[in-house]
């Protein structure tokens, strides 16, 4: 991408702190109405008051939000917690899941050339897919494969997939991301724990944003939310 293409050129940084970015990519497909999604909305609320009443991620953190239906939609630019409102997901169409990720890879490159081009130092972004679904037919799932195995070994970013009631895992699981080489599990929302999972998101998102590049990171234990955890 060339310099003068990057939407993010002409904002100024608020602050030279050591800057990452988690982007969340979210299916609001009319299968996610009702509970789900006031539940999904009230987790997103959560975690924006986890991160604004800390004092280091508040300053280092970046949350970008990215929905898909029938349309993919950037709700949110990625903004420190004191900059924006968490917006209230609606739901409609279906599910175009491949461009919805697709949507949040360019989204968080175009930040990273943003953080390059005004000396912001950065640690690797997290994107996480939130779906319930199958993605529509035609989506290219085996091109965003490649895509993310290829970005993976090439530590451009952490993909995070989570499956939420009838979500197809083997999809999941197909497109996860790895770490180290170490290939990323599709992991399960049980129920509908929006709130215990933002809750553990917020955790990992202080931690990470706490860290420093090459450091070890200790994510919290997951079993509050996740389907299926076992020490």
């Amino acid at each position: 991408m060339a310099k003068n293409d990057n939407p993010f050129e002409v904002e100024s940084p608020d602050n030279f702190e050591q800057k990452s970015i988690c982007c969340f990519v979210v299916d609001v497909s009319g299968s996610m109405s009702g509970q789900p999604i006031d539940e999904l909305n009230r987790g997103l609320q959560e975690f924006h008051s986890e991160i604004s009443n800390d004092p280091v991620a508040s300053n280092r953190l970046e949350v970008a939000i990215v929905t898909f239906d029938s349309s993919i939609d950037v709700v949110l630019q990625p903004s420190l917690v004191d900059n924006f409102d968490m917006p209230t997901l609606v739901t409609k169409g279906s599910t175009k899941l491949v461009d919805g990720v697709r949507e949040g890879i360019r989204l968080v490159e175009d930040r990273k050339n943003w953080y390059k081009q005004t000396g912001q130092p950065y640690l690797r972004p997290w994107i996480i897919l939130i779906t319930d679904g199958y993605p529509d037919s035609g989506q290219d799932v085996n091109g965003l494969q490649k895509e993310i195995e290829s970005a993976s070994n090439g530590k451009k970013f952490v993909f995070l997939p989570i499956g939420v009631g009838g979500a197809d895992m083997g999809i999941l699981n197909k497109i996860s991301g790895s770490i180290n080489d170490k290939k990323i599990p599709a992991m399960k929302i049980q129920g509908l724990k929006f709130f215990e999972f933002f809750e553990w998101v917020s955790a990992s998102m202080s931690t990470v944003a706490g860290s420093k590049e090459g450091d070890n990171i200790n994510l919290p234990d997951p079993s509050d939310w996740m389907e299926g955890f076992k020490i």
